[in-house]
């Protein structure tokens, strides 16, 4: 008996091209509406239904992910390695950082029995547009 072929995957389409585009030069990760916002430059008929499908494909494909800050979901390409994120609270947008403030590997273990496994940062503040001159 033979195996069934595996699915193919799926085409590349201009909409997915260009939201994965958008996604890589993001300085941070992308909430749906400004991620559409931007895509509708390129794509002008662009629903926002086809956002969240061509997200949820990419994370499938694991070439982008979900950042939660302050409850809501934002998207970033996958593949940066260890980073962190700086909200501005003035301007609400979200930037990637690529230093990490905290020394802790995983592996740590904390009074009581916690291990670390992974950390997230999430500094908050003014970004350089924002802050007072």
């Amino acid at each position: 008996m033979s195996a069934a072929p595996s699915p193919a995957p799926p085409r590349e389409t201009r909409q997915r091209e260009v939201i994965s585009r958008l996604l890589q030069s993001a300085e941070g990760p992308l909430g749906v509406p400004e991620l559409h916002a931007r895509a509708l430059n390129e794509l002008p008929r662009l629903g926002v239904a086809t956002v969240y499908r061509t997200l949820k494909l990419l994370q499938e494909q694991g070439a982008a992910h979900i950042v939660t800050l302050d409850g809501e979901n934002l998207y970033e390409a996958s593949g940066r390695g260890h980073h962190h994120h700086f909200s501005c609270r003035q301007c609400g947008r979200v930037y990637t950082l690529n230093t990490c403030p905290v020394a802790l590997p995983a592996g740590t273990v904390y009074p009581g029995g916690f291990v670390v496994e992974a950390h997230e940062v999430t500094l908050y503040g003014l970004c350089p547009a924002c802050a007072p001159r």
